[in-house]
């Protein structure tokens, strides 16, 4: 049986009281998961935004590992996507008007129906229900899959939202940081206390788990069991498998934007089986602002760990 209500009153110590966790949080035990996440294959496929963002009547358009790319929804309401340059006089199509399904040109007018045109070549696009993928075998360099890899999230009932912030990063100084939750607590006082790693990764079992108490005011919070995994090299997954909210899953998507830049796209996928979360459901468009406004505030202090990660790694200052 659900429990009526899910909010507890918690005890914590005072910040700086907290159980220090950097003798836990081993660099080599971190770099080790890193690098097994980094080996998994991702076909080639990468996390553009949000399905939300890719509307009927206008293009979208991003930048990936240097590359111009434009998505867009054909007539079917399928997603479509390809270099972000005009094959014409290399207008950017990301200003272009999506007309029937079709992509034109603001400079001369010229369609582009998601077939080659002359050296205009689409990309395979697939849209998983949350979030916008593209495919770039030139950049990833494996083997393609058919379709990428999206690990099983709530679908009946659920609100999804997605944020995007950009850092002075790559993508393995993203991931690092998912896979350091060691931080919690101490980074981020004010969404999670009594923070604790009940498991950490091997090669025979390849995820952290954490009890965790999610802060909702005060002394009042939600307590969890959750688990970290990689199901692809630049995502990872958190999934709440014991506590409010059973699998619900927080996916966080690194994706390189040039040299020296990744987007993080994380989608949170929200999910309850009481019977008050259907109504919740119901007010989603008004949800789901504050679901990015969480997200975003920690991914400002975050953002930071991963580019402070990056700067040290690249200028030889990363400790021995």
């Amino acid at each position: 049986m659900v429990a009526r209500l899910p909010l507890r009153v918690f005890r914590s110590r005072p910040w700086a009281e907290q159980e220090p966790t950097w003798a836990d949080a081993k660099p080599a035990l971190i770099e080790a998961a890193l690098k097994r996440a980094q080996a998994r294959p991702s076909g080639n496929w990468f996390v553009v935004g949000s399905s939300r963002e890719v509307r009927a009547d206008r293009p979208v358009g991003r930048t990936v590992a240097g590359r111009e790319v434009v998505v867009w929804r054909g007539s079917d309401g399928g997603l479509l996507a390809g270099p972000g340059a005009c094959p014409h006089l290399g207008a950017p199509l990301r200003d272009g008007v999506v007309d029937d399904g079709n992509l034109l040109c603001r400079w001369h007018g010229l369609a582009l129906r998601g077939r080659r045109f002359g050296a205009w070549s689409p990309y395979p696009a697939f849209d998983d229900g949350v979030l916008a993928w593209v495919r770039l075998d030139a950049v990833g360099g494996e083997e393609p899959l058919e379709r990428p890899v999206v690990a099983p999230r709530p679908t009946r009932g659920a609100i999804d939202a997605v944020t995007t912030v950009v850092g002075r990063c790559e993508p393995e100084d993203v991931v690092a940081n998912r896979l350091d939750p060691w931080h919690g607590a101490w980074f981020h006082p004010y969404s999670f206390a009594n923070l604790r790693v009940v498991e950490t990764p091997s090669e025979a079992d390849d995820r952290f788990t954490v009890e965790v108490t999610f802060k909702v005011a005060g002394r009042v919070g939600v307590p969890v069991l959750a688990e970290f995994t990689c199901p692809e090299p630049r995502t990872v997954l958190m999934r709440i498998v014991e506590g409010e909210g059973v699998g619900s899953v927080v996916e966080t998507h690194a994706t390189p934007v040039d040299a020296g830049r990744t987007a993080v796209i994380e989608a949170t996928v929200a999910h309850s089986e009481r019977r008050g979360f259907a109504v919740a459901g119901l007010a989603a468009p008004l949800i789901r602002p504050a679901m990015r406004w969480a997200a975003t505030r920690l991914w400002r202090d975050d953002l930071a760990y991963a580019e402070r990660r990056y700067a040290l790694r690249t200028t030889g200052r990363w400790p021995d």
